[in-house]
């Protein structure tokens, strides 16, 4: 590895994302914080509990950051050309694109990333506190880890704000507490960007779309053309195919069956 790889985006990101997070871990330790009471009278459960969870968080991050999140491959393996096969038996009024920066052939749901600088399936949006995108494959692994964070920064919240005893001179108390505070600060603003960002990953999981086809609908062919979300097959249907992948099939097959249930729903009323 070339030196000056050590210092792209990616790396700089996650190593900052490693650092605060063992540091706040550390700073919770040292202080006399609920875990220190717990050390003192023997109870060993929290504390460890609070660590794997941690860890946990830490992990299920680098996974979402390093993996493949669903990217179109430029050139098709035979599975992917039998799935297009398929693709072309199903009636389409909307075109598949042909991507004019990396020139492949854009599923439906799919989106090119300039800073990726590929086609990612049924993409998101790119995370730059990842520095990766959230598609197909990792949007899952985004939201788990989103819960599991959001645990551990309200439990670290509520660990802070245990050792934080205000006294006077407040000087004196700012030079003893003041790094917790600071902590606490921080945990708290974490704490409301993670809540809000899984409430509306929920959202949009339960109704089968996506941050970018949520934001955009008015620009995309495919979705500018329908009333309603084309995807959206209930709330248990849709739960099941985001984290299971059941029912299998194509983006194409669906949105077409739901041409029909629309066709068929239009000539029931006439």
């Amino acid at each position: 590895m070339a030196p000056w790889a050590l210092l792209s985006p990616g790396v700089l990101v996650r190593t900052g994302h490693t650092v605060l997070t063992w540091g706040i871990t550390l700073v919770l330790f040292l202080h006399d914080t609920a875990l220190r009471q717990w050390e003192e009278q023997g109870e060993l459960l929290p504390p460890l509990t609070f660590l794997l969870l941690v860890l946990g968080s830490l992990l299920l991050y680098l996974a979402v950051s390093l993996m493949d999140p669903g990217y179109v491959n430029v050139q098709p393996q035979p599975q992917e050309e039998a799935k297009e096969e398929q693709t072309a038996m199903v009636p389409q009024a909307i075109p598949l694109r042909r991507c004019r920066y990396c020139l492949v052939l854009q599923p439906l749901r799919a989106r090119h990333c300039r800073e990726c600088r590929r086609c990612v399936r049924r993409y998101d949006h790119h995370c730059p506190w990842m520095e990766n995108c959230v598609g197909e494959r990792n949007h899952p692994l985004f939201v788990a880890y989103l819960a599991l964070q959001l645990v551990v920064l309200l439990w670290g919240l509520y660990l802070a704000w245990s050792g934080l005893h205000f006294f006077q001179p407040w000087g004196l108390w700012l030079r003893s507490s003041g790094l917790l505070f600071a902590t606490f600060l921080l945990l708290s603003l974490f704490s409301l960007g993670a809540s809000l960002l899984l409430a509306s990953h929920l959202y949009l999981v339960a109704s089968n779309t996506t941050t970018w086809e949520f934001i955009s609908s008015h620009r995309i062919a495919y979705l500018r053309q329908r009333p309603s979300n084309p995807f959206d097959r209930g709330l248990t249907r849709n739960l099941a195919h985001f984290f299971c992948g059941w029912p299998s099939g194509s983006w194409e097959t669906l949105w077409a069956e739901g041409e029909d249930e629309e066709e068929e729903g239009r000539s029931q009323a006439v």
